[in-house]
C-alpha cells in the first residue's frame, strides 16, 4: 500500500479506534470490579464535552506546549505507519513527552509539577527498553525501516522473545496504568488532582486525551511489527496485549518510583540487553565471499621481444 494512504488512515482512523479502546478499557475495568460501567462512546462525549468548555490556564504558554505535544505525537504515528526510520520515530515519540512535561511545568502548580517530575522519571524507566527494541529488531532484519521490519518473512517474537516480555513490560509504563500511573491515571479516583494533567481543562484537556489515543495506538502497532509476517496474528496479539495491560491495571496496586526505575532496569538489563546479547553471541555469522579464480587459458600469451633499429653506416670520403 502507497505509504501516503497509509498514514492518511492512520490520521483519520487511530482517534476512532484509540477512542473505542479507551471505552472498553473502562468497560472491561469496570466489570472487573463488578460495576456496570459506563457506555463504550463515553470517552467521545468526554472530549467534546471539554471542547465546549472554557479554557482557563495559568499561563498561556501552557496551550502551546501542549498543542506541539499533539502535532508530535501524531507526527510520530505517521512516521511509524509510513514505514520510516525507526529512530526517527522513538527521537520523535520522545521530543513529544518533553514537550508535555514542559507544559506541565509551566502550569506553577505543585501538582502538575510532581506529575512532571514523575512523567520524567517514567521516561528514564522506559527509553533503555524502547532503544533495545529497535535495536534488536535492526538485528533481525537487518533495517531500522519499519516497513522492512514489518515486511521480514519470519516472526521476530520467535528470534526475540525477551525483547518482545521487555517492552510488554515498559507499555504498562507508557499507557500510565497500575502499577506504574506515577504521573497522571485514567481512575476515577484521582480526576480532581491528576498530577501531570491536573492544571489543564477545556481544549487543552480534550487535546490530550486526542493524543494519548493517537498514541496507544502506534504503540499496538509497535507490538503489531513482532508478528508482521502473520497480519492476522498481530492484530490478535495487539489486541490480547492491551486486554493484557487492563488487567494488570487492575489487579497490581502503584508502586513507588524508585520501585518502578529499579524494576524496569532490571527487566531492561535482562530481557531486553540478554537476548541481544544471546542473538550476538549465537546467531550464525554469513559466510565469507570466495575468491573466483581466473581462466585458465590453453595457450600462454606469446612475448613480443622489440628488435632494435638498424646502426646508422658511417659516412664515406670521396
Amino acid at each position: 500500500m502507497n505509504p501516503l494512504v497509509q498514514v492518511l488512515i492512520y490520521l483519520v482512523a487511530a482517534p476512532l479506534v484509540g477512542g473505542l479502546l479507551a471505552g472498553w478499557d473502562r468497560r472491561i475495568s469496570a466489570r472487573m470490579q463488578a460495576r456496570q460501567g459506563p457506555p463504550i462512546l463515553q470517552p467521545f462525549h468526554d472530549v467534546l464535552k471539554l471542547l465546549q468548555k472554557e479554557n482557563i490556564v495559568v499561563h498561556r504558554s501552557q496551550n502551546f506546549y501542549i498543542l506541539f505535544f499533539l502535532v508530535l505525537v501524531i507526527f510520530t504515528g505517521g512516521l511509524f505507519f509510513a514505514g520510516a526510520d525507526l529512530l526517527l520515530v522513538i527521537f520523535a515519540l520522545t521530543l513529544a513527552a518533553i514537550f508535555f512535561v514542559l507544559g506541565a511545568y509551566k502550569a506553577s502548580s505543585p501538582y502538575s509539577f510532581i506529575g512532571a517530575e514523575r512523567e520524567l522519571i517514567q521516561m528514564m524507566a522506559y527509553e533503555p527498553m524502547v532503544l533495545l527494541t529497535a535495536i534488536g529488531m535492526y538485528m533481525v532484519s537487518k533495517s531500522f525501516s519499519v516497513s522492512e521490519i514489518a515486511s521480514h518473512p519470519t516472526l521476530l517474537v520467535v528470534t526475540l522473545p525477551g525483547v518482545f516480555l521487555g517492552f510488554l513490560y515498559t507499555l504498562e509504563i507508557k499507557f500510565r496504568k497500575s502499577p506504574f500511573d506515577l504521573s497522571c491515571s485514567h481512575h476515577a479516583h484521582q480526576e480532581l488532582v491528576r498530577g501531570i494533567t491536573t492544571e489543564f481543562s477545556g481544549r487543552t484537556l480534550a487535546m490530550i486525551e486526542i493524543a494519548h489515543w493517537y498514541e496507544n495506538v502506534f504503540l499496538l502497532g509497535w507490538i503489531y511489527l513482532f508478528f508482521g509476517s502473520m497480519p492476522w496474528l498481530g492484530v490478535t496479539v495487539a489486541l490480547l496485549v492491551f486486554v493484557f495491560l487492563i488487567l494488570v491495571d487492575n489487579v497490581f496496586a502503584r508502586l513507588k518510583w524508585e520501585a518502578m526505575l529499579k524494576s524496569a532496569w532490571v527487566v531492561t538489563l535482562v530481557l531486553g540487553f540478554g537476548n541481544i546479547l544471546a542473538l550476538a553471541l549465537f546467531s550464525p555469522s554469513p559466510a565469507a565471499p570466495v575468491a573466483k579464480a581466473a581462466p585458465a587459458t590453453l595457450h600462454a600469451p606469446a612475448v613480443v621481444t622489440p628488435v632494435p633499429p638498424p646502426a646508422a653506416e658511417p659516412a664515406r670520403r670521396t
